[in-house]
């Protein structure tokens, strides 16, 4: 029975870890829409959006090109 417990706690730890991780969607200048893996950073010395894709990759952009950020 404790083993049982155990486990559904675990699962619904891991369930509640996982909903914080927000995505965004970013709308830019010419239309493109990118889609990342968590809250963009926003460097306020440099102007420049930092970012991960969906693939995992980390890219930067100027906060210039950027029409808009939504959470998904």
């Amino acid at each position: 029975m404790k083993k049982i417990i155990a486990v559904f706690a675990l699962a619904l730890l891991s369930v509640s870890v996982t909903g914080c991780s927000s995505d965004y969607v970013i709308q830019k200048k010419n239309g493109d829409m990118i889609i990342t893996n968590g809250k963009p950073e926003i460097d306020d010395d440099t102007g420049l959006v930092s970012y991960e894709d969906t693939a995992g990759n980390e890219y930067a952009i100027n906060r210039n090109e950027i029409v808009q950020m939504i959470e998904k």
